[in-house]
């Protein structure tokens, strides 16, 4: 008689397949990881940072419509297929956008687009070389409207969430290379190496998280990795704590007893015997630091001192139009703070499907 046996991972992603919130948390995810590399490839103005502004059409509803002049400009872009394709554009046009024109032969006469009913400027451009003028006049909408410096609102969301997302990945890679260690050398060894770890774990504990990240990031300096290093170095404490926690019980298991009757020196014992079956409750808490590492970003950029402009980033998004949620243009500071809390959501709802799979109890 065969007796048909699974793995504990196979039955824990059995488990999880069985949670819809985890399983769509997971897709979720996975979307706006896809999202997050191709950006500048789905975002309707692929600029370098979504930089594009048109002032004159500055804080317009979801839907706007103008028609816009590209003029060509005497600038040749030396950027290869890669470089477009993951960091933008760089602009060889400058876009205007105009209320109405005329053709004569080679010569537009257009009139630049005004709020308010004001009559725009009339300006005469002469075409150069062998374009054809109706090539350069394009109808173009801005489906979630412009921001305040008239720049498209969906392109700085899309490409702000590249900051959100790898920000997780980073931050949480930074933990648990430090968490792990420091955990695993403070559990297994003990004693005055222990306590020693615990001083500095429990110093760093006390000190409140955003005002460290502040301190780490003024130290660094003001930058896009500075504050994927400053979120990192926060997160290791957790990790550590709860490494050290599962060590100190696992190391008096049989297991353990026999890796070391056997003659395995204390880093395989570690590495090969120990770690692996103590992942379980890891995976859990760095599903929740990819959550708190996106808020602790976020806040940073409304502060002023995360992700620097013109670089898209949803805090700093929030932090540019906040005062826009009075002045009748709510969405403006409301699209990106929906898109954070969606994406802390989904990583806290997998964090929990994920604690429900790993769970040996269930």
């Amino acid at each position: 008689m065969s007796i048909d046996t699974s793995s504990l991972s196979k039955l824990a992603l059995q488990k999880f397949k069985k949670n819809f919130w985890g399983v769509f948390s997971f897709c979720f995810i996975a979307l706006v990881g896809v999202v997050s590399i191709f950006s500048y490839v789905l975002a309707p103005d692929n600029s370098q940072h979504a930089n594009q502004m048109h002032l004159s059409i500055h804080s317009k509803r979801p839907g706007f419509n103008v028609m816009m002049l590209s003029l060509p400009l005497e600038v040749e872009s030396n950027q290869n297929g890669f470089d477009k394709l993951f960091f933008g554009t760089i602009n060889t046009q400058t876009e205007i956008p105009i209320s109405g024109y005329t053709i004569n032969k080679d010569i537009i006469n257009y009139t630049e687009y005004t709020s308010d009913g004001i009559e725009g400027l009339n300006k005469v451009y002469q075409v150069k070389g062998h374009q054809k003028p109706e090539a350069l006049i394009t109808n173009k909408t801005f489906y979630l409207g412009t921001d305040k410096y008239g720049r498209d609102l969906l392109s700085r969301v899309l490409v702000g969430a590249r900051i959100s997302f790898f920000i997780g990945f980073v931050a949480v890679f930074i933990s648990l290379i430090i968490g792990v260690f420091m955990g695993s050398v403070a559990g297994y060894y003990g004693g005055k190496i222990d306590a020693f770890i615990m001083w500095i774990i429990n110093v760093t504990w006390s000190i409140p998280t955003l005002l460290l990240v502040i301190a780490i990031t003024l130290a660094l300096g003001k930058g896009f990795w500075q504050v994927f290093i400053a979120v990192g170095l926060t997160m290791w404490v957790e990790v550590a704590r709860v490494v050290r926690g599962q060590i100190i019980s696992a190391k008096e298991l049989q297991y353990v007893t026999a890796a070391k009757a056997l003659g395995y020196n204390n880093y395989r014992i570690i590495t090969k015997h120990v770690l692996p079956n103590i992942m379980a409750p890891v995976i859990v808490i760095c599903a929740a630091n990819f959550a708190a590492a996106i808020l602790i970003e976020s806040g940073l950029s409304f502060l002023g001192i995360g992700a620097q402009p013109p670089m898209a980033s949803w805090g700093a998004m929030i932090k540019d139009h906040y005062n826009y949620i009075i002045l009748g243009k709510p969405y403006l500071a409301i699209i990106p703070g929906l898109c954070i809390m969606t994406l802390v959501m989904a990583f806290m709802l997998i964090g929990n499907a994920l604690r429900d799979a790993l769970d040996v109890k269930s």
